[in-house]
């Protein structure tokens, strides 16, 4: 039996469906008969209702009634339009709350049964019925730290598969974000954010500490428990930035970096101000190479510390984590002749279904990530995708695999769509970056200091 005491919110009935109507009319009458007072205060105190019989009743009314009757009216309103300013998000529960009810009733998920209804002589009998609902499904709705959550019984009734497939309706039709959906014990809970830019940071917010990356308040990329990241994105959604922003923050943490930019472009440029920097062909090919020996190495010397425990990972014994940030690698990979493809393919393979015990995590960038190069199950070992900038539809199932999700363009930078590893994709902002921000120059005294 569903214990209601979980459910902390706000029920949704059926007559939710006029909640804003019911509202703003019951504060106005509320407000008006209050405002009606004090303009009529003193003839209030002097009235004596002992005199009052409904033979003696007689209403005359004045201008200066109408006045204080429309000025009653019209502060009443303005009061209303106040409220709405500055407590928008109890209005906008209201809201969401009419819409939740509305959807039960407009895709009829609930039960009506006929009554009869009595004649006006309750002597004789009326041939005439009404409807009245005798079931509707427990949803609860609260908004809490501008989180959603909205919690939805399942009981195994003939509405239980559109129950428990809600995040398509709840994100378009509350204009929302889902993060999160969990099905418990008789109840699945859908957590949504409604303003998710709102969550975006700053470039100096995000932080690599204890085995996870911050890039928005309420998105982490845990490296240590959900290892390896794919990006992709076309010209101008902000992919560059995003990797620049990575890379100070990793190096901030001590982590050791190795650096890959084929097209030898922005990142490249880092050659100047930190070691392991590659754009050639041939460099690429051994740093890869060199990588993976390492992961290898350490893999091994793990097994002989004195400290060492089953089940631990490097950072228990004390280690430093290595990131391989590859850009472009879709466009390096077609440089390369097949025998070679092969071989790199194999490497990158080896990395990302070992690395994680060790401490050694890949970030791979492009434009699109092709099957082609993705292949033999790679592409399901990177837990955080983010897709940034404008897609395509193949472009999106390339990243997230057949969902069921609709994606929206909006013109801003950094913008995009995440998934951290527990497949609910959902709207992404990268860190903001200062108008005019050096990142050689911010890394390089990241590096000096470290020095």
């Amino acid at each position: 039996m569903l214990n209601i005491r979980q459910y902390k919110g706000h029920r949704i009935r059926a007559g939710d469906q006029h909640l804003i109507c019911h509202f703003i009319l019951g504060w106005l009458i509320a407000l008006s008969i209050g405002w009606m007072s004090i303009f009529y205060f003193q003839k209030l105190r002097r009235f004596d209702i002992s005199k009052v019989s409904l033979s003696t009743i007689e209403i005359v009314w004045s201008m200066k009634d109408l006045i204080c009757l429309l000025g009653s009216l019209a502060l009443s309103g303005a009061m209303i339009l106040l409220y709405i300013h500055f407590f928008q998000a109890h209005w906008r529960s209201l809201w969401h709350r009419q819409k939740l009810a509305r959807m039960i009733l407009e895709n009829h998920w609930y039960e009506v049964k006929q009554t009869q209804s009595e004649g006006f002589f309750k002597d004789f009998s009326s041939s005439r019925t009404k409807e009245s609902i005798s079931y509707f499904p427990k949803i609860y709705y609260r908004m809490k730290d501008g989180l959603l959550s909205i919690r939805v019984q399942i009981s195994l009734g003939k509405y239980q598969d559109q129950l428990l497939k809600l995040e398509k309706k709840l994100e378009s039709g509350l204009y929302c974000e889902l993060i999160e959906k969990e099905l418990k014990d008789s109840y699945v809970e859908y957590t949504l954010v409604y303003d998710m830019i709102a969550n975006r940071i700053g470039i100096e917010e995000v932080v690599a500490e204890n085995g996870a990356l911050r890039l928005m308040k309420n998105q982490v990329w845990a490296y240590d428990s959900l290892p390896h990241m794919l990006i992709a994105g076309g010209t101008g959604g902000g992919k560059t930035y995003f990797l620049l922003t990575i890379i100070e923050a990793l190096l901030k943490s001590d982590a050791e970096l190795f650096i890959i930019d084929p097209k030898n472009a922005d990142l490249a440029d880092l050659g100047t101000v930190m070691p392991h920097v590659y754009s050639q062909k041939e460099e690429i090919s051994a740093c890869v190479e060199d990588f993976y020996e390492r992961m290898m190495a350490r893999s091994k010397a793990m097994k002989e510390m004195s400290n060492y425990k089953t089940g631990e990972n490097y950072a228990y014994l004390g280690l430093l984590p290595n990131f391989l940030i590859f850009d472009e690698y879709v466009a390096y990979m077609e440089m390369l002749t097949t025998k070679e493809n092969a071989v790199v393919l194999n490497k990158l393979k080896q990395i990302v279904m070992l690395g994680r015990q060790s401490g050694f995590f890949l970030i791979l960038a492009c434009q699109r990530p092709d099957a082609k190069y993705l292949g033999d199950g790679i592409r399901d070992q990177f837990n955080f995708r983010v897709a940034l900038g404008r897609m395509s539809e193949l472009g999106y199932s390339m990243m997230f695999g057949e969902v069921d999700k609709n994606f929206f363009m909006k013109r801003i930078k950094g913008r995009g769509y995440v998934d951290t590893g527990g497949s609910v994709i959902s709207e992404f902002y990268t860190p903001l970056v200062p108008r005019g921000y050096d990142f050689l120059k911010a890394i390089n005294e990241v590096i000096q200091s470290k020095e």
